[in-house]
């Protein structure tokens, strides 16, 4: 199942994309797509109803995040080998851990607003692992259990802020808007190795990212495992995954985003995003 929400800010409605990609609205049965209320059984219940029975929505509405209820917007750092090397970082031994602010999450669609002074914004596609409860000290094994689906994720980067203002990485990655999470929660049945997805990103049409979540240094199972460890992970909660080469701080010279940009990134199988810069 593809899930999602449409419809203005702060009054969007639940829908699904039916068999053939059609935008259907589920409002009439599920009036709100809250994973911590929904848990686990109710998201399987709602995984067995039929998009095609509901009413087809015209046009194309605003997409807004598919899903409410993320209490922690969490981040890994350095996972692929390459971005690190263009980064001029080590690779980690562990998986490096940082925290974005919930209040940075937007639409997939929607603007992405530069900081006042920022001169250093910057890209970086991630697939985007929804937990589907509550999960603490859990095996690898069971790790895949706790996934309540997949989506996109655009982490948003001020640089200088990040890494030229001292303390932790959370400076540069929480600004409003730096969270665009979507189109679409798509459910683990459709995406039967998440260790094997394309990704891209570009700016103004030009090629920026390409990679594979096959070439991650700690792969989604080691991850939602390793995270549980240090925090407990809660019904909606997100992690996102670390980003392919291709950003603009690895570009020779550096490249960031202006007013006016425009961001477009997709990964196999979870649709694609588009944001403005302004």
């Amino acid at each position: 199942m593809k899930w999602l929400r449409f419809g203005a800010q702060g009054r969007e409605r639940v829908g699904a994309l039916d068999a053939q990609g059609a935008l259907r609205d589920l409002s009439g049965a599920v009036p709100h797509l809250d994973l911590p209320t929904l848990g686990r059984s109710g998201l399987q219940r709602l995984n067995r109803l039929d998009p095609a029975a509901f009413p087809r929505v015209k046009g194309q509405p605003r997409l807004g995040v598919p899903f409410t209820g993320i209490s922690k917007f969490i981040a890994i750092g350095l996972n692929y080998a390459d971005h690190a090397a263009e980064s001029g970082l080590p690779i980690p031994n562990e998986p490096i851990v940082f925290m974005k602010a919930t209040s940075c999450i937007t639409g997939p669609n929607d603007e992405v607003r530069l900081p006042p002074g920022s001169v250093k914004t910057d890209w970086e596609v991630e697939l985007g692992i929804v937990i589907s409860h509550t999960a603490r000290h859990i095996s690898e094994q069971d790790a895949l259990k706790h996934v309540a689906g997949y989506c996109i994720v655009n982490d948003v980067s001020e640089r200088e802020y990040q890494l030229e203002r001292g303390g932790t990485w959370d400076k540069g990655k929480g600004c409003d808007t730096f969270g665009p999470i979507g189109p679409w929660l798509v459910t683990p049945d459709e995406v039967p190795d998440p260790q094997a997805l394309a990704m891209w990103l570009d700016v103004n049409g030009q090629p920026r990212q390409r990679g594979n979540t096959s070439t991650m240094i700690f792969g989604v199972a080691r991850i939602v495992s390793y995270v549980s460890r240090f925090m407990t992970l809660l019904p909606g909660d997100v992690i996102c995954t670390g980003t392919p080469p291709g950003v603009g701080m690895g570009m020779k010279p550096p490249q960031f985003l202006k007013a006016g940009d425009v961001m477009t990134l997709g990964i196999q199988g979870l649709g694609e995003q588009r944001q403005t810069v302004q």
